[in-house]
């Protein structure tokens, strides 16, 4: 059975922003990693959206962008939408009943299967299918945004804590 993970990059004030901060090299080099070893990802549209980005290779991007490209092409996504009617290469569109398909998507696949999208992220908390949820925490406070926790934060537990690079600390908790 997979486990369904929430990760997201946020400021000290627990906003995330990814026009306002962005992960430096070492931390980009362990995301490039990380979405390498996924089962796949499940996304919300509008990060969905977001990260269609890495559709297309640019020609100014460095080698370390290619490989990140490279890597989320590479894994199977899946969109949670009630508006697209279509998605990219390698993605399929979740509609209808987003509990049953979350639980198929567990209990088909083995390894980590990746939330995008803090709405998302809600929805799966309250539906209690979440089973971990990573915090990369940046030095930087935004004021205002779109928070990490879209809901009331849910009950967890502090598992491990990570240094990653000079700046970033990965809280991982899981439902307490």
């Amino acid at each position: 059975m997979a486990k369904l993970v929430f990760g997201m990059n946020q400021s000290l004030d627990g906003y995330v922003d990814h026009t306002a901060f962005a992960p430096d090299a070492i931390v980009f080099r362990h995301f490039i990693d990380q979405v390498g070893g996924l089962t796949g990802s499940v996304y919300g549209r509008r990060l969905y959206e977001i990260m269609r980005y890495w559709d297309d290779d640019l020609p100014e991007w460095s080698a370390e962008e290619r490989a990140f490209a490279a890597a989320w092409r590479r894994q199977p996504k899946w969109v949670v939408s009630r508006s697209l009617k279509s998605v990219g290469p390698n993605a399929t569109l979740v509609e209808g009943d987003l509990e049953a398909a979350v639980r198929e998507l567990k209990a088909r696949h083995v390894g980590e299967i990746d939330v995008g999208g803090p709405d998302l992220a809600r929805s799966l908390t309250d539906l209690g299918l979440i089973d971990e949820y990573r915090l990369y925490l940046h030095p930087v406070v935004l004021g205002r945004g779109t928070p990490l926790f879209a809901g009331a934060r849910p009950p967890l537990r502090l598992v491990a804590s990570d240094r990653i690079g000079e700046d970033v600390i990965r809280l991982t908790y899981v439902p307490a």
